[in-house]
């Protein structure tokens, strides 16, 4: 029990003040709040754990959460119990920590109810409530946790979720413990040690265990450590996140950021996800010996880049190019592959005429060829090896991931708080999320997503309008401007209702847009309602930025320029006021200054 290892937290004190205070939801509130503040070094001079605005706010958003099992219809006495304590001080901490109190209750229910949040003992202290155990009886606890084999997970957590948050909080309860006992033992409060000798001499594990029967439920962390283990597997249980570990880092180093989203697969066949992704992890580390060279350890690269394609099948040829260093032209880096029927099993490098496709260089020769062949073969050895896990597919020149493959990653990928959607999810988006993150795919997943985003919505022209409008809106006054209403070329605005098209006549940012969309399918448009930001855009976003020499590129700004109103100068006023970031980018390295 709570009450044998933490002493001197001025319990017994504290809910003798009032009647009320004896309430069992009460007082069991207060058993944890009142030791979880003495833990996290409360003054207790006074006899009960003094709060402070800081302690009251990592209690209700972080420790609570971690440590604690309430049922909905207790977690207000939690809060209650605050108040109550900082009512016992004077100079206005009563009303100090009202505030924060009230400041923290969205984020305290918040995280409460947050499956994210939770632990093994504390699903599975909800899950015996929820068959009406007696979490108080450590006999009725172990009975009914025998009857829950097989239990479910919440919706949206894995095991390894449970897994990692339950590590993360024996770490963080250990060394609460550890530092109240050192901070006492070097300066010993007047109240008495927190943590008796003879208690810490059981070892710092055997208390947290105690401390979470009594937050949680009697008796549960002996059984979850001892006959009923399998219910709470630890990280031994999983090797794969070594792997999960692996592709967070490619999606750092692509993305910079977990929460950027990367593309929903196609298709996703439902498998036993941990199950393959042990065997994924053993290919990877397989292929991190020597005799796998040079090749080998990329593995984790190649997973999670053909992923971030949407999936869709890459080349074995155009992968080792890349990798030797090879010119390949970014714009053909998302190029989709065909995937052949039947293909030998010995891979042979594509003929010329394709390689030329593949990488845009159009002065390849079978010399270039055969000193391709080498490194295009070692990396199909490496694919092969990953294609026998039945995750991972070469045909030919082609390779990618199955749908289980794409399930599989998918996963890991979750398992580390990377945004991965899968189809219905990226359609369900609001129109700004999924333009947001449209911006960061390839065009031809571009294309699909939003395609399907629209399909789902039966391509009404409140649908589009909506999508037209997020071109505008997403990334507005950013770097990211002119990437985002790009997308407008990704569209199949041969199939848009008209009417949406032409109430985007006026929009500030792609109503350009939308006028030339119209012009080619032959429909009426009032080229007046086209507002000069928009125009100016248009013209912005078709000049060529970075790419052929400075004379033709400043060439094709001089022929815009001699054919807008005003000439050069208010051309450049015109786009530099709609979007200055792109302006400097295109016209600064033609020597041309901005307003």
């Amino acid at each position: 029990m709570a009450g044998t290892v933490l002493t001197n937290t001025g319990l017994d004190s504290f809910l003798d003040g009032a009647p009320e205070h004896r309430d069992p939801a009460f007082a069991r509130a207060a058993e944890a709040v009142l030791g979880l503040l003495a833990l996290r070094g409360a003054d207790r001079a006074t006899g009960v754990p003094e709060p402070t605005p800081g302690l009251v706010r990592q209690l209700l958003v972080e420790d609570l959460p971690t440590f604690v099992y309430a049922p909905p219809d207790e977690l207000a006495a939690y809060p209650a119990v605050l108040g109550a304590l900082a009512a016992r001080f004077d100079g206005g901490r009563r009303e100090r920590i009202a505030v924060v109190v009230a400041e923290s209750a969205p984020d305290f229910e918040r995280a409460m109810n947050d499956p994210g949040n939770l632990t093994w003992h504390r699903w599975y202290a909800s899950l015996l409530r929820t068959v009406g155990a007696d979490l108080a009886d450590p006999e009725d606890v172990r009975r009914r946790l025998a009857a829950l084999d097989g239990a479910p997970l919440p919706d949206g957590v894995r095991r390894a979720h449970l897994m990692g948050r339950t590590a993360l909080a024996d770490v963080l309860l250990a060394e609460a413990l550890t530092r109240a006992y050192v901070r006492d033992a070097e300066t010993p409060p007047p109240a008495g040690p927190l943590l008796t000798d003879h208690a810490v001499a059981t070892g710092i594990g055997r208390l947290a265990g105690a401390l979470l029967d009594r937050w949680t439920a009697a008796g549960l962390a002996e059984q979850l450590a001892g006959p009923y283990a399998r219910f709470a597997p630890g990280p031994e249980a999983f090797p794969h996140l070594v792997l999960a570990d692996a592709l967070l880092d490619e999606h750092l180093d692509y993305y910079g950021d977990p929460a950027a989203p990367v593309p929903p697969p196609p298709a996703i066949e439902a498998g036993p996800v941990e199950e393959d992704a042990d065997a994924l992890i053993a290919a990877v580390e397989e292929l991190a010996e020597e005799e796998f060279e040079p090749y080998g350890g990329e593995a984790p690269h190649l997973l999670y880049a053909v992923y971030q394609r949407g999936c869709s099948a890459d080349s074995v040829a155009r992968k080792a190019a890349e990798y030797e260093d090879w010119s390949v032209d970014p714009a053909l880096e998302d190029l989709p592959v065909p995937v052949p029927d039947a293909a030998p099993d010995t891979y042979t490098t594509p003929p010329v005429p394709e390689l030329v496709r593949l990488l845009g260089t159009a002065e390849l020769n079978e010399a270039d060829r055969a000193r391709l062949e080498g490194p295009a073969r070692d990396l199909a050895v490496v694919l092969d090896r990953l294609a026998a896990t039945g995750l991972v597919f070469r045909a030919g020149d082609a390779f990618g991931l199955t749908p289980r493959g794409a399930g599989v990653v998918r996963y890991l990928l979750g398992v580390r708080g990377v945004a991965a959607p899968d189809a219905a999810e990226a359609v369900a988006w609001t129109a700004p999320d999924v333009i947001a993150a449209a911006g960061g795919w390839s065009t031809s997943v571009a294309a699909r997503v939003l395609a399907d985003w629209l399909h789902a919505r039966a391509d009404t022209a409140d649908a589009w309008s909506q999508l037209l409008a997020a071109l505008g809106t997403v990334h507005a006054g950013t770097a990211e401007a002119a990437a985002t209403r790009g997308l407008f070329a990704v569209l199949d605005t041969a199939g848009a209702p008209p009417e949406a098209l032409r109430g985007a006549l006026r929009d500030p940012v792609i109503g350009a847009y939308a006028l030339e969309a119209l012009r080619k399918r032959g429909e009426p448009a009032d080229p007046i309602q086209v507002r000069t930001s928009a125009r100016a855009l248009h013209v912005l976003d078709a000049l060529p930025a970075k790419k052929g020499p400075l004379e033709s590129r400043r060439a094709a700004f001089d022929t815009a320029a001699a054919a807008w109103p005003g000439g050069s100068a208010a051309l450049v006023r015109a786009m530099a006021a709609a979007d200055r970031h792109e302006t400097e980018r295109v016209l600064r390295p033609l020597g041309i200054a901005l307003p």
